[in-house]
Formats: C-alpha cells, structure tokens, sequence
C-alpha cells in the first residue's frame, strides 16, 4: 500500500472508530436508531450537495449505464450497513460493536473468492476459518453470560457482510469517478431507504440530550461524509484487500473512545474473540500472501 494510501486509510479507520461511542451515545441521549441514521444521513446528503454546487468544483453526473450499479451498492453499503449498525447498537457496546464490523476482511476475503475467482491458499483458508471462530466467540459475547447470539449481534454481522460487499464492488467504479464523487453518490442512494423513518423525527431532535444532538451532528458530518470520501480515496489508491486490512485496528480506537466516554469496556469472551478474529486477518493477509509470492518465485 502507497504511503497516501496508508494516510487515508489510517485517517479514516480514527473517525469510525470513534463513530461507535458517538452513535451508542446518541442513542442513549433520546434517539431512536432509525432517526439517528437517518439525521446523520440528511446532515451528510446536505453537505455533499454543497460540495457539488460549490462554484469551481468539476462535479459531474454519473452515467446512465452505472445509475443500477451505484444504487444497489448504495443501498448496500450505506442503507444495510448504517441500519445494521445503529440497530445492534441498541443493545451492543461500541466496543464489540467494532470489534465485529472489523470482521469485514474476513467476508471481504471469502466474497473475493467466491466472485472475484481469487486464490486463497493453504494460509488464507486456515486464516478465514480461524476469523470466523472468532467472530462466532464475540457474538456469544456480546450476549453477556447468557451464551445465546443477541439479536444486537446479528444486526452488526449483517452490517459486516454489507460493507465487505460494498468495498469489494465499488473498486471497478473507482476507475470512473472521482472519489468524492462516487461517495456522493453512494450517500444519496444510501439516504433515500432512510426516509421511511422521517415520521417522528422532529420529536427526537427536540427530545433528545444536547450531547446526543451533537453526537448526531459528528457522526454526520465526519464518519458519515468525510471519512467515506477519505477511504474511498485509500481504495483508490490501494488493492481493496490490503485497504481493508487496515479495519482490523479500528476496535482499538473505539474500545479506548468508548472507555473515556460512555464507561463502557467488551467482555472478556468478546475481547478475546476479537483478538482470534484479528489474528486471522494477519494470517489471511500476511502469511497467505507471502507464501503466494513465495510459490510465484519458486515456479
């Protein structure tokens, strides 16, 4: 990975991860998951179209021929994801919450094989096998000490899932369309689904803590539009698996975040869950790798 790419990508992994504690925050202050991802959304459509009408900016259009393609990624990508996300969060800490999201290389990996016809490796199957022990651990803790797979949990995985495709996919577009512009896009694809939650709305706003009302406003503003341009630009730059990689450092951020601010800390099964769902990510995209260029070499 490039040196920008790597700035981008470490930028970006910082504001989401602090978007988890910003969205359990805003919950907790009087939101309702389907308003809050649907403010954070209209705050980030808004900000895009200021950027698009600005004067001197060469925004253009998306052709006709993509319009499908960037509507269902949208859908996914944003719409899935953010639902998945600020529902789980209701019931889920920040913490596990990242740590299950930073599973995304993990299905990233396991949707490039079955599409995109990429060889794995001896090393990348142990890698993804091992990832999804992993995963499994943190969901069972995320139920506390019940042992049962919260429904919080499943939310969040659906969510993993959703970006793993999303960031598979849109590469091609990249091709295309300026950063910037494609995370327009994607965000007012993603934002049209949310307007079912518009009833009541205004009610929340006027309800909820003022810490909730600015949590709302950054995780617009900041995880919701910049950090979406600044990782699309990581993509850009970068193979679409080693920019991913990076997601496995993003419950660092929100497990220390989420500590100083809300109290909140994982437990243990979910820690050590997370730490075994990170190992894989290291084999799949270490070891495997390696050993491929070592075979490459050799042949």
């Amino acid at each position: 990975m490039n040196k920008k790419a790597l700035l981008m990508a470490a930028f970006t992994i910082i504001i989401w991860g602090s978007a988890f504690p910003a969205i359990r925050a805003s919950l907790i202050g009087g939101y309702s998951a389907g308003h809050l991802v649907l403010i954070r959304f209209l705050i980030a459509s808004a900000a895009f179209i200021l950027y698009a009408l600005w004067p001197g900016t060469d925004f253009r259009l998306p052709k006709i021929e993509d319009l499908i393609k960037i509507l269902i990624l949208g859908w996914i990508g944003i719409s899935i994801y953010h639902i998945g996300v600020s529902f789980g969060e209701q019931t889920v800490s920040a913490g596990t919450a990242s740590m299950l999201i930073a599973s995304a290389p993990v299905f990233t990996a396991l949707i490039a094989v079955l599409f995109l016809k990429e060889h794995l490796g001896l090393f990348g199957w142990i890698g993804l096998g091992i990832g999804f022990i992993g995963i499994f651990i943190i969901t069972l803790g995320a139920a506390g000490s019940t042992f049962d797979i919260s429904k919080g949990a499943l939310f969040i995985l659906t969510a993993s899932i959703a970006t793993s495709v999303f960031f598979v996919f849109q590469k091609p577009l990249l091709a295309r369309y300026k950063p910037i512009e494609l995370t327009a896009y994607f965000t007012w694809a993603g934002t049209l689904p949310f307007l079912l939650f518009l009833p009541g709305l205004f009610h929340d706003i006027h309800h909820a803590t003022i810490g909730a009302n600015i949590s709302a406003l950054y995780v617009g503003v900041f995880p919701a539009a910049i950090a979406y341009a600044t990782w699309a630009i990581a993509l850009s730059l970068g193979e679409a698996s080693s920019v991913t990689s990076m997601m496995y450092t993003e419950p660092v951020v929100a497990i220390i975040i989420s500590w100083i601010w809300l109290r909140e800390f994982p437990s243990i099964l979910s820690i050590i869950g997370g730490v075994i769902a990170i190992s894989s990510v290291i084999v799949v995209n270490g070891l495997g790798k390696e050993r491929r260029r070592t075979l490459k070499k050799s042949a």
